[in-house]
């Protein structure tokens, strides 16, 4: 399959995460206040709480942030957080999903918009792509879980819908009612997992050339810089030729 990567194409790269630490930490511990506000604030019996303590585990997040983001929530201090997602068009036509967790809804959504506008993408109207997208359940292991044949049979035992495995991890589908009872049975066997998250995956891809890779990439990294954006999606596939000649 073309591309440097069979899954994480669809989400933006996280390597330039990697890069942003502090930002990341204050977006997985955006997750986990919203997450413990929803529900109990007790990772066992919170499965939303569950997961996004272990994302931010999985990113290094020190257990004192992940205890703070928790009891925010308990003493119902901090913002009251929105979950808003934006839909539109990237270089080249690629479809793209921003979910944003916001305290100012005009705030984010004059900032995406400024984002798609200035970075040429288009930003269109509720529904405008998400059509073009399955919701699913996603849950991530890296290559050290184990081989494709070891994880692939974990993840049928489990019953997990579809696996798509590369040279840095593995990418675990399901429905999304059964997200938390296959990640529960794939612990037992692969451990915890690296993310397990509701997730859009696109029925089709748009395989991206050189001459609109550069700006679309750039039109991710705008978005991911914004802190109300807390994941971007999309249908682009990027070939390892033009991948390398981007650096």
């Amino acid at each position: 399959m073309a591309g440097h990567s069979k899954f994480k194409n669809i989400m933006h790269r996280k390597g330039a995460q990697d890069k942003k630490r502090a930002g990341l930490f204050s977006k997985l511990s955006r997750e986990i206040t919203v997450a413990a506000k929803m529900g109990m604030p007790d990772p066992d019996f919170n499965p939303r709480l569950r997961a996004a303590v272990n994302a931010a585990k999985a990113q290094s997040v020190p257990k004192d942030n992940i205890q703070r983001a928790i009891d925010k929530a308990s003493k119902g201090d901090g913002e009251n957080y929105e979950e808003i997602r934006y839909e539109g068009y990237g270089p080249g036509g690629v479809a793209l999903i921003v979910e944003a967790l916001t305290d100012n809804r005009n705030r984010t959504a004059t900032n995406v918009r400024t984002a798609f506008a200035k970075n040429g993408g288009n930003l269109g109207a509720s529904g405008a792509v998400s059509h073009g997208f399955e919701r699913l359940g996603l849950i991530e292991y890296g290559a050290a879980a184990g081989d494709e044949d070891t994880v692939l049979e974990a993840a049928i035992e489990a019953g997990a819908d579809d696996v798509e495995s590369d040279e840095d991890g593995h990418a675990i589908w399901v429905a999304m009612e059964n997200l938390h009872p296959v990640a529960r049975e794939l612990e037992k066997t692969l451990g915890e997992a690296e993310g397990v998250k509701l997730a859009w995956k696109p029925s089709l891809k748009a395989e991206v050339g050189e001459a609109d890779a550069a700006t679309l990439l750039k039109l991710i990294d705008v978005l991911d810089d914004d802190d109300d954006v807390q994941t971007v999606w999309g249908n682009y596939e990027i070939p390892d030729a033009v991948m390398e000649k981007l650096g």
